[in-house]
């Protein structure tokens, strides 16, 4: 089917799409041969109107009575998020965070496998990590173009950011997972993704003050 007559899937459901793989994996591991949507929307979290909805923009109806077939649901999002291909991933900055995701084994088995590491440090040049030769950023196109990079990871200091986002856009590569502590822009024909840890803490910690009672009162003021 050409991808301009297939149903546009709404952004929020896309984002939902790896809850319910991880679910109907943990399932099928478990088991489990069909699913409810009621359990599939236990297992990841969401109400069970949503998970409805949301196969429905894959062609999943299900069956009542009986449920969802777990491996054609596996097969369609597995389908439906690219992951029936592999898409090599390109990591550039190679300090403490980014010798942590190349050592992580678990992007090849899932279909990201790692194939280049960049760095601009002299002294981190030439080193191995996970088995793999660390290249110059200066050689990016060039590997990039042989190794069809399809995914770049960003794990550098905020201030090279933004020319490592440059760097991998005019190399080709189609999209970046920005671990940098800063706001990078791209071509809009680049798909941009951005993991910030800070953040992410700076929200659970929120909850856990509103657990512990709320944030302290506020001083009053006194006017003379």
């Amino acid at each position: 089917m050409a991808a301009s007559n297939r149903r546009k899937i709404p952004e929020a459901t896309v984002a939902r799409l790896p809850l319910y793989l991880r679910s109907l994996f943990e399932g099928q591991h478990a088991g489990l041969t069909t699913i409810s949507s009621e359990r599939l929307a236990e297992l990841a979290g969401v109400n069970a109107a949503k998970v409805r909805k949301d196969l429905s923009y894959l062609g999943s109806y299900g069956t009542r009575g009986v449920g969802y077939d777990v491996d054609y649901l596996l097969f369609q999002m597995s389908r439906e998020l690219g992951l029936t291909q592999d898409w090599p991933v390109a990591i550039v900055g190679l300090g403490n965070l980014g010798q942590a995701l190349a050592n992580y084994g678990g992007f090849g088995d899932r279909g990201y496998p790692i194939a280049a590491l960049f760095d601009a440090d002299p002294n981190v040049i030439g080193t191995l990590v996970h088995g793999q030769t660390v290249r110059s950023i200066e050689e990016l196109p060039a590997i990039v173009a042989d190794r069809h990079i399809a995914i770049g990871i960003i794990a550098t200091p905020a201030v090279a950011a933004q020319d490592v986002a440059d760097r991998l856009a005019a190399a080709g590569v189609p999209s970046i997972l920005n671990f940098a502590p800063t706001m990078i822009s791209v071509p809009p024909a680049v798909s941009l993704r951005k993991v910030d840890l800070a953040v992410e803490l700076q929200i659970l910690s929120f909850y856990q003050q509103r657990k512990a009672g709320g944030p302290p009162a506020a001083p009053v003021a006194v006017l003379d």
